[in-house]
């Protein structure tokens, strides 16, 4: 099978049996690859600039609208926050499109798009461009956990490990850590820059730069709005935003049924059509996430932006064989925490199979 990034995928024999023998799967994978790339994978102008206007527009007039309830009620103000915020969520799609240089034709204005999203949303956009990029290369990938994604470990892993690592990895994979306080890591985490890697020396600046630009924003935001702007507007939906964001980043890569391969049997196709669920959202729900319910066709192919994933998706039965997620299943999936190298699924703490799992 091929690797849509432009070259061939490892160790395609090791693509599930359930999908590698559907009738539907093209009998020349390389020449379909090759005629779903050209007709999907390449931005359109018109339709990017209208999502851009359209949702900053609305973007601005939610911010206004919740600055001008405060003078009715804070509740008003706070209730006001979950639409605004899943507008906050749109706008970080548009940035999530700029990365992978699929939204527009032009790579400079791409860049300078994905900066300025990336600065409504606290993101410093080169570094979590890089950071992404890794995620996309690695998902599922056993031996290359630890980059943009949720930190899973295994069965025996987890029972290899003392009562005080175990009780941390408990705390961290909870339900109410991961949405609660996951988001404070978008609003300070992203302020500091990392001890090591190449990436980071690399990418310093786009930190450095977000957070002076941020210091300006709220700056100004207090010396012409006043405080309540910033604690009863803006920081409320963005933390709500932040929120919702990791539990939909999580329920993409995480279920019963997910994807997890050592290094050595990983294969690029597998990991995107089985390790990505095809989140089924209403409608208005798609169109805030952008489309990324079809993690599936986006992990496949990262270049296709997100007005063409929908397309993509409905005319190539390849993606059709996805696990299928929907919204009334996607709450269940929060209790999952482990991979189980022996039943090859994801499953909770509770179904640990030892005789020891009373001392966890």
């Amino acid at each position: 099978m091929l690797n849509p990034q432009g070259s061939l995928a490892r160790n395609s024999k090791h693509l599930s049996p359930v999908i590698a023998s559907q009738p539907s799967v093209p009998l020349d994978p390389l020449a379909e690859t090759r005629v779903i790339l050209s007709t999907h994978a390449k931005p359109h102008a018109t339709r990017a600039i209208v999502q851009v206007i359209t949702v900053l527009a609305l973007l601005f007039a939610a911010f206004s609208l919740m600055y001008i309830s405060l003078e009715l009620s804070v509740v008003v103000t706070l209730a006001l926050a979950i639409p605004t915020a899943g507008l906050l969520v749109r706008t970080f799609a548009l940035m999530h499109d700029c990365a992978h240089g699929s939204f527009l034709p032009w790579r400079r204005i791409n860049s300078a798009l994905g900066v300025a999203t990336g600065l409504l949303t606290w993101t410093p956009f080169a570094y979590w461009r890089s950071e992404h990029t890794l995620h996309h290369s690695a998902s599922g990938d056993l031996d290359r956990r630890g980059v943009g994604s949720i930190h899973t470990i295994t069965v025996r892993e987890y029972l290899a490990r003392g009562k005080m690592a175990r009780l941390r990895y408990r705390i961290y994979r909870h339900p109410a850590f991961l949405l609660g306080l996951g988001p404070l890591y978008i609003l300070f985490g992203q302020r500091l820059t990392p001890k090591k890697g190449v990436m980071a020396d690399r990418r310093i600046g786009s930190i450095w730069a977000t957070n002076a630009a941020i210091v300006c924003l709220l700056t100004a935001a207090w010396i012409f709005l006043g405080p309540k702007s910033i604690f009863l507007v803006y920081l409320p939906s963005l933390y709500l935003a932040a929120s919702l964001g990791i539990g939909l980043f999580y329920i993409q890569h995480q279920f019963e049924e997910a994807y997890w391969e050592p290094h050595a049997t990983w294969d690029f196709t597998a990991a995107a059509l089985e390790g990505s669920s095809h989140f089924k959202l209403p409608r208005i729900l798609r169109w805030c996430t952008g489309n990324i319910g079809l993690h599936h066709v986006h992990h496949w192919a990262p270049r296709i932006p997100n007005y063409r994933l929908q397309t993509c998706h409905d005319e190539n039965p390849i993606f059709h064989r996805a696990p299928v997620v929907t919204l009334s299943r996607s709450f269940g999936l929060f209790q999952l925490a482990l991979w189980d190298e022996d039943r090859r699924r994801l499953i909770r703490f509770n179904e640990i199979r030892t005789p020891t799992r009373c001392s966890a």
